[in-house]
């Protein structure tokens, strides 16, 4: 997610700490236990001098943990910027030893997404999976074949699926066609922005049924998450929500979701019909293997951070994903207002 509750992690650098703060405290209310706080596409100077602030760190009752930084851009593809700038978009001319002239140590880099159709794309990919960073195609005019290029030079995820790439055409499906590619080493993990937005409950369902096993639920939620409709700030943009909607002023371009995690796994289960328990799987155990997390988190298997959530049933049409209480490290850090005391029990 790019910001939420009115900050954004990719403008003013001295507000990013207050907007870590910020966030992080706000999402536990909707059920997320660790997040990757995203920046757009900025100049180098911003990223050197933002990174630093989203290091690592545990969750607590102050907030969801950080995984670290996904960096999207500015390696990406003009043609598909969607609400990123393209004066500050760059390329690979100078080889991979660009990546840290831009952004400096990769120390706090959880993801970056790249456009895989760029020159020099490759060798940038190897580099990145060597330092173990997570690299995701996305933002990119790219055909099926660079894609493959990519993931077999070590690329794992595509960035919010169908969405600010080519669309599927039966004689080169685009990023797309590597859910089903047989070029490539290993199974790719792809993001899906399950808003009832982005993503038409069809293409999400082709998706699901094509890559169940892939499948990351993302909100992709931008600064006017929480806020309501008026005019808002995305990186070094503004943007204008009208309804469940975040524009570009004046544009039918989406800028990003106000979409919740709890929201999207409603939505999720709803348009695909999959169960309670593949919905939120969707959300943790596929998320946490793609980030190379599975013996912590996603998962309560013996030895994980104990992280979950204490879900009811609401009543309402999207489905039975309440968020009654988060708990981070077996520590409740949230609990639903109105709710009888929690009780515990001893063995």
């Amino acid at each position: 997610m790019v910001g939420g509750y009115g900050f954004d992690f990719s403008s003013d650098p001295t507000k990013v700490a207050e907007a870590v703060s910020v966030v992080s405290k706000g999402l536990l209310s909707t059920g997320v236990t660790s997040f990757c706080p995203t920046l757009v596409t900025s100049p180098p100077e911003l990223y050197k001098k933002v990174l630093p602030q989203l290091s690592r760190r545990p969750g607590s009752r102050a907030g969801a943990a950080v995984l670290g930084a996904h960096v999207e851009g500015p390696f990406i593809n003009p043609e598909k910027k969607g609400a990123h700038p393209p004066e500050h978009m760059l390329t690979f001319a100078k080889g991979p030893g660009v990546l840290e002239e831009v952004y400096g140590s990769l120390e706090h880099v959880a993801m970056i997404t790249l456009a895989p159709e760029l020159p020099g794309a490759e060798q940038a990919v190897e580099f990145l999976a060597q330092r173990r960073v997570v690299v995701s195609v996305g933002h990119s005019s790219g055909s099926l074949e660079q894609g493959e290029a990519a993931v077999v030079a070590g690329a794992s995820f595509i960035t919010h699926l169908f969405n600010a790439m080519l669309p599927f055409h039966h004689r080169d499906p685009g990023l797309v066609g590597l859910l089903t590619s047989k070029v490539v080493p290993r199974p790719v993990y792809y993001g899906i922005i399950s808003d009832g937005v982005h993503t038409h409950p069809a293409a999400l369902r082709i998706a699901h049924r094509t890559h169940p096993g892939g499948l990351v639920l993302i909100t992709d939620a931008m600064a006017a998450l929480g806020l309501g409709e008026g005019e808002h700030n995305i990186g070094q943009l503004a943007v204008e929500v009208r309804g469940r909607r975040a524009f570009l002023p004046g544009t039918d371009t989406l800028a990003g979701s106000i979409a919740t995690m709890d929201e999207c796994i409603r939505r999720f289960i709803k348009a695909a019909g999959v169960s309670l328990e593949e919905g939120v799987r969707a959300a943790t155990e596929h998320p946490a293997r793609l980030l190379g997390l599975a013996t912590t988190k996603g998962s309560l298997v013996a030895g994980a951070d104990a992280d979950f959530v204490m879900l009811g049933d609401d009543g309402d049409t999207l489905g039975n994903v309440d968020v009654m209480r988060t708990f981070i490290a077996g520590q409740c850090v949230y609990e639903r207002p109105g709710l009888p005391a929690l009780q515990t029990w001893t063995c």
